[in-house]
């Protein structure tokens, strides 16, 4: 077992990172005998873990209850962050309870969201079971819900009490989640460590094989690299904006093609590919690297082309209600070379839809 501690300003908490965790959750967790504790979690994942977490918290001791949710992008809504709250409130649960988010992005962000609210802030802990949300989602506080007109318009900054990475999870993920997953691992080596980016380029095949050294290796780096960067801007006021690439065209594609239709990795794929497109147009990065970025996602199993059903004027209601946009300027996250990534509010309009519609698939 690995921890990570990341040290905040008015709260630290560690990431440990192991296989089997699942198994001695109490060795990382807060919640002590006579406590009370909620889990929260979908249908998918009660069949697989709910069960051995929910025993062995009850057998130690602690008033647990659990709420299981529908599976998918699509009920990451206000009315199933109701469903949390009434939950808790019908268990009569208090302001020293915790709630413990045991599934991916969706699960946690809703369940961060409610502990956020939840008599004005209650403990939360993160146990991230997908890719995805082992490499970033479940590190950094960010939670929110999505709105039909944006995704994560709704939201807090809350960070968890703990990170509980139990690798063994990934084993269950279907090829197309695990994929979605490498997405956000690739805008890690591409926006902040060329050492990494070139490590994936090495070792692709054996993360796609699931290779627990390769697994062990790429998930505390990306951790390593998110905790570096929200010691330093926890409410992204600046740098943690660089986490963000990829994601202004990545979210227009979710919402427009109704959430849970594209994978979020699937979506990033192709906002990291529109986004160096930029870069590319704009003269910052070079068509070596550019081509380097699309081989990569490619040997991910990932898409480089966005929806058909898009138009580059299709993105620009999304892209204006982004969440990087300050006194009416856009902001968009561009790499600049392989490993360096900066902040750019001076882009065109055309320039914009010219690469997006270099990046859109034409049957």
């Amino acid at each position: 077992m690995e921890k990570i501690t990341v040290t905040l300003k008015e709260h630290s908490y560690p990431i440990n990172i192991g296989s089997g965790l699942l198994n001695k959750p109490l060795l990382y967790m807060p919640v002590k005998a006579g406590q009370q504790a909620m889990i929260v979690t979908n249908h998918t994942l009660e069949i697989l873990y709910l069960k051995q977490l929910y025993q062995i918290l009850k057998k130690n001791g602690i008033k647990i209850n659990q709420i299981v949710l529908p599976d998918g992008e699509q009920y990451k809504t206000l009315s199933t962050l109701e469903e949390i709250l009434s939950e808790l409130l019908k268990k009569s649960h208090n302001r020293d309870t915790t709630l413990i988010a045991l599934g991916g992005g969706v699960i946690g962000d809703l369940t961060g969201f409610a502990a956020s609210c939840y008599q004005r802030g209650v403990r939360f802990v993160q146990i991230p079971t997908t890719l995805l949300s082992q490499v970033d989602a479940s590190v950094g506080g960010k939670t929110a819900i999505n709105h039909s007109l944006g995704k994560n318009m709704i939201g807090s900054f809350y960070q968890p009490t703990s990170v509980i990475i139990d690798l063994n999870c990934l084993d269950t993920l279907s090829k197309r989640e695990f994929s979605s997953g490498l997405a956000e691992v690739v805008k890690y080596g591409l926006a902040l460590d060329c050492n990494f980016f070139v490590w994936l380029e090495t070792n692709m095949k054996k993360l796609l094989e699931k290779n627990i050294d390769a697994l062990a290796y790429c998930v505390r780096r990306c951790c390593e690299l998110k905790a570096q960067i929200i010691t330093i801007d926890e409410h992204e006021n600046s740098l943690r904006s660089l986490l963000n690439l990829g994601h202004t065209f990545g979210h227009a594609i979710e919402t427009f093609m109704s959430y849970g239709t594209w994978l979020h990795g699937e979506a990033i794929s192709v906002g990291i590919v529109m986004a160096s497109s930029i870069s590319y147009e704009i003269g910052i990065l070079s068509a070596y690297d550019l081509k380097r970025i699309k081989t990569l996602l490619l040997c991910a199993n990932l898409p480089i082309y966005g929806p058909q059903e898009m138009t580059p004027i299709s993105y620009f209601p999304y892209i204006m209600r982004d969440k990087k946009i300050f006194s009416g300027k856009l902001r968009l996250i561009l790499p600049t070379s392989i490993g360096c990534a900066d902040i750019r509010n001076d882009i065109s309009c055309s320039i914009i839809k010219k690469s997006i519609a270099m990046n859109i698939l034409i049957k």
